[in-house]
């Protein structure tokens, strides 16, 4: 073993630090395994005691990419034709609105950009028309002398601008909902997809990648006016009166049209109650040009966000009048958190102010008592409480929520922040758990029947050396997975394909310097002198063949994609492990037989 200190150092230091690398992963599966096993609340107040613990280990995790684990491929889009018209904001018409209309429904048949096509119908109404008459923004110096080309540059900004804080805020919620190294990247000008290992739960990431979590805090309807309101609305669809299609007569309705879809309601906030199928039925009816005359001034309804249960065990959801006026927004917010109510232990959303909105609550809610105040969110009421007394110190809470995985992604998309564009789901796939499962099974089972294929040739073909290659086989396939945990490379079903690839190039070093030892053998040298000459000729040959293999793997993991670029990562952390396995440690172990046990060594 004399000369071998250095190698059996180096050894024990790369599989310490394999270990290391490893370790968070075995933790990680075993804090999972026992959240499982724990009730709804008792998995929460867990996670909540131990998010440091759970969080650290989470990002230092060896993780499974989506074709392994299971989840979904989202690909978004930023809703840029209502960006264009925020950004107008009061300046906004019926002109620019069809123009808009006009340009999304051209870009979307040529596959053309929507800014160019705006710019280019706008122009096309009235060719000395402006529309630096609809946009303004000192830091960006858009005036009202700023030309077409100055606006279309302004608002290509404010898109990219929009795409990249859609990025970060998407991030953000991802990283909090607890998924293992997502995907998440920009496709062209408008576009982001979004890659989610290990999700099941479909329609809670929809509505989380979705939400636009624009909070706002207004007063409910005056109850008076209100109820005046909703009593002349009854009323107007209770004589409503009808055309026979067949006769072209005049019909009376025997019954109300609104009744038939509306259960109504003792609150004087209320205008009634619906079952999710005739919500866009109600919303139709009080379209009515008649009914809008009676509105209360600065007054308009909102369905609620969670239904009740009705009599008969059907969802109603409540349809509530409020104030036009937003009195808050989500902007104020400075911390957020799920808690339980002592009394009944449902869960609700605790949430404080910063100084400015503590101070705005306290005067809105001082003026309010003993009226509701609604709590908004993208425009579905949460709860709309009624005011018990003052709140000075800036502390509000959303009630009403659906369980806890709800009040969770509440406060994830609170603490986010709201994203500056609506995003609408393009694509989707999933991969369900069950066959990500039979994936890594399958992977799984190709590992093992690559490496005993190979084993039993290796010992078999070349007996004692056989053997320790195959020990330094082993070794090798722990040296990848402590590689790829070490970069935080997720391992994927291509990237599975590397390591069988790498199973056999691993063998291959080895295969090169056994020939080369038993042709030395032939010509009549010593064992020892034997080896030292196999390693040392076949030396070139190996590092030749490995190193342009690496760049090759080089350039798939920097032009490839997707499956390309895993199948690269673990292509490359294989040929590294295999160069050592092969070369070093199967050197120090034919030493320490030759040197230390005095043993013959065979190779074949």
């Amino acid at each position: 073993m004399q000369g071998n200190g250095f190698k059996i150092g180096t050894i024990v230091a790369f599989l310490a630090l394999t270990i290391y690398y490893l370790w968070p992963t075995i933790q990680w599966n075993l804090e999972q395994n026992y959240i499982e096993e724990l009730s709804a609340s008792e998995a929460a107040q867990y996670k909540e005691e131990n998010e440091e613990k759970l969080e650290s280990l989470r990002s230092r995790i060896l993780s499974l990419g989506l074709d392994l684990k299971g989840g979904m491929h989202v690909t978004l889009e930023v809703g840029v034709p209502q960006l264009i018209l925020e950004l107008a904001g009061d300046n906004r018409d019926e002109l620019l609105e069809d123009v808009v209309e006009t340009a999304r429904q051209r870009s979307i048949e040529d596959g053309s950009d929507f800014i160019d096509e705006m710019v280019s119908e706008f122009e096309s109404r009235d060719p000395n028309a402006r529309l630096s008459r609809y946009y303004r923004n000192d830091a960006m110096d858009i005036t009202r002398r700023s030309t077409n080309e100055e606006i279309a540059a302004f608002l290509k900004a404010q898109r990219q601008s929009a795409l990249e804080r859609a990025i970060e805020i998407i991030r953000t919620r991802v990283d909090r909902y607890g998924v293992t190294e997502p995907s998440i990247v920009k496709q062209g000008n408008n576009r982001v997809v979004v890659e989610l290992p290990g999700v099941e739960d479909k329609e809670r990431v929809r509505n989380l990648l979705k939400g636009t979590a624009r909070l706002e805090f207004r007063l409910a309807a005056d109850a008076e006016e209100f109820r005046s309101f909703v009593e002349q609305v009854y009323e107007y669809y209770d004589s409503y009166e009808t055309t026979d299609a067949d006769s072209d007569s005049v019909v009376n309705n025997q019954f109300s049209p609104l009744e038939e879809v509306l259960v109504p309601a003792q609150s004087p906030y209320l205008v009634g109650y619906a079952t999710p199928e005739d919500t866009a039925r109600v919303m139709d009816l009080l379209q009515n040009e008649d009914i809008q005359r009676m509105m209360p001034r600065s007054t308009t309804v909102m369905w609620s966000a969670n239904p009740l249960s009705g009599q008969g065990g059907e969802d109603l959801y409540q349809l509530i009048g409020v104030r036009t006026q937003i009195e808050l927004t989500g902007d104020v917010i400075e911390a957020a958190s799920v808690q339980f109510d002592p009394a009944t232990n449902v869960p609700e959303v605790s949430m404080s102010m910063n100084s400015e909105g503590a101070r705005k609550w306290g005067r809105i809610t001082g003026a309010n008592i003993g009226k509701p105040v609604a709590i908004v969110l993208d425009g579905f009421v949460f709860s709309y409480p009624n005011v018990q007394t003052k709140i000075s110190n800036g502390r509000s809470s959303i009630t009403g929520l659906d369980g806890i995985n709800e009040a969770e992604d509440l406060v994830n998309i609170l603490l986010s922040g709201a994203l500056p564009a609506p995003l609408e789901i393009l694509e989707e796939r999933t991969v369900g758990a069950t066959l990500g499962a039979e994936s890594i099974r399958a992977g799984l089972n190709s590992i093992l029947f690559g490496l005993g294929t190979v084993a039993l040739f290796m010992i078999v073909y070349y007996r004692t050396g056989g053997g320790i290659a195959d020990l330094a086989l082993l070794l090798n396939i722990i040296f990848i997975l402590g590689i790829l945990a070490a970069f935080k490379a997720t391992l994927t079903l291509p990237g599975i394909a590397g390591i069988v690839l790498t199973i056999g190039m691993a063998v291959d070093a080895n295969v090169l310097i056994f020939d080369r030892i038993r042709e030395e053998q032939r010509t009549g040298k010593t064992l020892k002198a034997s080896i030292e000459a196999g390693y040392a000729n076949a030396m070139s040959a190996i590092v030749d063949a490995n190193v342009t293999t690496f760049f090759v793997a080089i350039i798939l993991f920097s032009f490839g994609v997707g499956p390309i670029k895993g199948f690269a990562v673990t292509l490359m952390a294989g040929i590294v492990a295999s160069l050592f396995s092969a070369i070093v440690i199967t050197r120090v172990v034919v030493d320490y037989l030759i040197q230390a046990k005095k043993s013959v060594v065979s190779f074949g």
